[in-house]
């Protein structure tokens, strides 16, 4: 089974509002882990053999996991006997396969990936940020990986401008607004399959986004898979909150499994 590779360890400097006491990817978008709706889109399209590369506060995704059984499901307990625990099946994430791995606090994307080898048995591999959010349909970017035979994938989007445009006439008459449209450029949106032969290209201390893909670049083993449909990265408070509100008012679009 192809496994999915979930960078978990960064600082979320950005989102300090949110970050100062948990790990960024635990930040919660309707009462859930940012990580745990990344992780549902990988398991709707039958992808559920995960490995967490954890670093800042990283106990928290431990616990979280360690926990997940007695806070997801009914169970009963023989109090004094430490072995009596029945759990009952009350959750749809039955059978997910997850290894948590401690990468470090300080340790560069790349080297978490680097440190992360001995896990990845089998040929090719996803990996992505435990920060942002697709409806991209993971079966279709593994089998555009397969078809093409290079090294690595990445998948590109074009994202919303930061500000809303104002239309202009050659009087300076406003003429209308058009409120944060897309880019006609296209940005790397973290979603990447790799062949294993990619190990090959990492060191401990290098950062994934420079060097490595950089050299398949001018390699020529680098295509790019591109999306169209929704991608939002949690970079930003308010960014936190949008992302929440659009779950609240049940339009969020990446949340491609029964709700």
């Amino acid at each position: 089974m192809t496994k999915v590779v979930i960078l978990c360890g960064g600082f979320g400097t950005r989102l300090r509002e949110e970050t100062e006491f948990r790990p960024k990817p635990m930040v919660e978008i309707g009462g859930r882990p940012i990580l745990w709706h990344i992780m549902k889109l990988f398991a709707h399209h039958g992808f559920t053999d995960f490995v967490l590369c954890i670093g800042y506060r990283g106990q928290i995704i431990k616990d979280y996991f360690l926990n997940y059984e007695a806070w997801n499901s009914d169970f009963t307990v023989t109090l004094g006997d430490h072995s009596s625990v029945e759990f009952y099946a009350s959750h749809l994430e039955a059978g997910w396969r997850v290894t948590v791995v401690d990468t470090g606090d300080e340790t560069a994307t790349g080297g978490r990936v680097k440190r992360v080898e001995r896990y990845l048995d089998g040929g090719s591999f996803v990996v992505t940020y435990g920060d942002g959010l697709a409806d991209i349909d993971i079966s279709e970017l593994v089998k555009f990986h397969e078809h093409h035979g290079k090294i690595a994938t990445v998948t590109t989007t074009r994202p919303f401008a930061r500000f809303g445009i104002v239309d202009l006439d050659e009087d300076h008459v406003v003429r209308r607004f058009r409120e944060k449209p897309k880019s006609e450029e296209w940005v790397n949106s973290g979603f990447f399959v790799f062949d294993r032969k990619f190990l090959d290209y990492l060191e401990l201390d290098c950062v994934l986004e420079r060097e490595p893909l950089e050299v398949l670049a001018k390699e020529e083993q680098l295509v790019a898979y591109q999306h169209g449909g929704f991608f939002r990265p949690m970079d930003t408070y308010r960014e936190f909150l949008l992302l929440n509100e659009l779950w609240t008012r049940g339009e969020a679009p990446w949340a491609v499994w029964e709700r």
